[in-house]
């Protein structure tokens, strides 16, 4: 059963020192909470959010996966995502480049939230799809020894070579649009959002998906209905600069170099694998990593790779045709119940 929805709240954070210098300024997060936090403190499960979700849009998980009965879930918006600070709601800028936000400021923010919120050092469990499961792994490779378990859903701790490409493309969809002048958009830009949107929808979900006609199934005539109807609305409704900034994020999402083992490759190319099994080692937290069979972002072979260099992590699959929606099933039972046994594995004493 889903808990009735929570209301917003706002923690302040002051002007934010930023990893990669700077600050944000009159910073803040949004979050919210389910459940009850027990007297020992000791139930509380962090969830952060994924790349252009509000959390209305994956509360829904409170319930089928995560107990609100069992669990005091903090549903956290990550730096950009419209709710907590970015450079819609704030005086945040992109003109100097790509947004100087990154995960080690995500998951800073979020311990001073748990720390000064909730009296909170070292939560039960964090638990992330996609750029949340990147989270997760940036929590359990920064603060080792405050991170007791991590489930990383359809998420690697370093964005791959191959995934670079979707999200490069992406960005070049936004700023490619007459309405970017190089600096912000002058205006809604329809076209840089239609063809995001193709993108989009042509990565997320996948061949076996279309195969069976699943967009005909949902009550699409045709794809380019699916598409019109279904994921144009789901980006239109952010601030374009927002989605820029997510997308800068997830581009220079790689553990190695926040820990400092190596420097982000701002070009593609593979970097030493040695520096992200030194990075993946440092992980104390007993681990989950589920990955969808039919994920083109963050492939099964992409997430066990990773998984085989965390100490004794448990890696599985999810039998899915949904692509990288597999490990956020609304509609998928079968999904639900299978991620919802792999956090009571994960959580039994």
């Amino acid at each position: 059963m889903h808990p009735r929805p929570a209301p917003p709240r706002r923690f302040a954070l002051g002007d934010f020192p930023l990893a990669a210098g700077g600050t944000l300024p009159c910073a803040w997060l949004d979050y919210r909470v389910y459940g009850t936090l027990a007297g020992d403190r000791s139930n509380l499960v962090l969830y952060p959010s994924s790349y252009g979700a509000w959390p209305e849009d994956i509360d829904w998980v409170v319930g089928p996966i995560l107990d609100p009965e069992r669990w005091c879930v903090v549903l956290v918006s990550q730096f950009g995502n419209g709710r907590s600070t970015s450079p819609s709601n704030s005086g945040a800028t992109l003109a100097a480049g790509p947004w100087p936000v990154d995960h080690r400021d995500n998951v800073a923010a979020q311990l001073r939230l748990l720390e000064e919120v909730f009296q909170v050092a070292a939560p039960a469990l964090i638990y992330g799809w996609s750029m949340g499961a990147q989270q997760a792994y940036h929590w359990a490779v920064l603060e080792p020894e405050r991170t007791r378990r991590i489930c990383c859903v359809c998420g690697t701790a370093r964005t791959t070579a191959h995934n670079r490409v979707f999200l490069l493309s992406l960005r070049q969809a936004l700023t490619a649009d007459p309405h970017w002048d190089g600096l912000r958009f002058r205006g809604v830009p329809e076209q840089g959002l239609r063809t995001f949107a193709l993108i989009y929808a042509s990565w997320a979900a996948s061949q076996p998906f279309y195969r069976r006609g699943a967009h005909r199934q949902l009550g699409y005539a045709s794809v380019d209905a699916y598409v019109e109807q279904a994921w144009l609305p789901a980006y239109r409704r952010h601030d374009p600069h927002d989605l820029l900034a997510m997308l800068d994020v997830w581009l220079a999402n790689d553990v190695a170099a926040a820990a400092g083992f190596s420097a982000s490759d701002a070009t593609g190319d593979d970097d030493p694998e040695a520096d992200l099994a030194q990075a993946l080692g440092r992980i104390r937290a007993r681990t989950a990593v589920i990955a969808g069979r039919h994920d083109l972002y963050f492939t099964p072979e992409d997430c066990q790779a990773e998984a085989a260099l965390i100490r004794e992590a448990h890696f599985e699959v999810l039998e899915s045709d949904l692509g990288h929606r597999a490990g956020n099933p609304r509609d998928a039972p079968a999904e639900q119940r299978q991620l919802r046994a792999a956090i009571d594995r994960l959580c039994a004493d």
